[in-house]
């Protein structure tokens, strides 16, 4: 009787291939964000990364032909996060001044869980950046204005409903609301005060209540979509030495 000739070594499947590759680019760039948001976009680079991560250098030249193109990349990856641990949430609440608060709560929640270790990565980049002229200020400019503007059109969405008042200012009312949210960011972050987040909670529910039509109040419980988070925080980075709590 013949006897069966031995398996044949199974080959790489390409598109495996493609998506361990997807993978780790992934894994590599949400350690870049992290790395950038602690200690400067301006200053990620490859081998810093590399030290970072844990990879070597020509591992990442796999990935990222330079330091400009790891620092767009980088950019990206952290507007993938956001839309999905802000945006997305955000958006969950029904059209209105729901809907505005849910977006307001969802970045707060954002910085509570320690999504970025560092706060907001786009806060920390536009401090950064702000007098750096060249192609990755203007790419995080561009995809900067693109996450605020989502907030803008709640805002006009509501106004539009008459959820808010038709005498309010669209612009002038997301700036106040992004203040609150940016002044939560800097307290929260450098200050390591938790209270900011609490205090900002209050400053949007009272700007709100403002911008209301005469008559209307806002309702005592937040949405659904707006949801504060119960798990304790992951990922912050320890207050410096000598810092007091807030």
């Amino acid at each position: 009787m013949p006897t069966s000739s031995p398996a044949a070594a199974p080959r790489p499947d390409g598109r495996r291939q493609r998506a361990d590759g997807a993978r780790s680019r992934q894994a590599i760039l949400k350690a870049a964000t992290e790395l950038a948001t602690v200690e400067g976009l301006d200053g990620l680079s490859i081998a810093r990364l590399a030290e970072h991560a844990g990879m070597s250098k020509s591992g990442l030249f796999a990935h990222f032909k330079s330091k400009e193109d790891l620092q767009l990349a980088t950019i990206d990856a952290a507007a993938e996060i956001f839309e999905r641990e802000v945006t997305q949430p955000g958006m969950a609440a029904p059209p209105g001044v729901a809907r505005i608060e849910s977006q307001c709560e969802a970045f707060l929640s954002y910085l509570g869980r320690g999504v970025i270790r560092g706060g907001c990565f786009f806060i920390a980049a536009a401090a950064e950046f702000d007098a750096k002229p060249g192609p990755v200020k203007d790419h995080l400019r561009v995809v900067y204005a693109k996450l605020l503007a989502g907030l803008t059109h709640v805002v006009r969405e509501a106004r539009t409903m008459g959820e808010i008042a038709a005498t309010e200012d669209v612009d002038q009312l997301t700036f106040e609301l992004d203040a609150l949210l940016l002044g939560a960011n800097f307290a929260y972050v450098f200050f390591d005060d938790p209270a900011a987040l609490a205090r900002a909670r209050r400053g949007v529910r009272a700007r709100l209540e403002r911008a209301l039509p005469p008559g209307r109040r806002l309702t005592p419980v937040a949405s659904a979509g707006a949801r504060r988070p119960s798990s304790p925080p992951r990922g912050r980075r320890r207050p410096p030495a000598g810092a007091g709590s807030r």
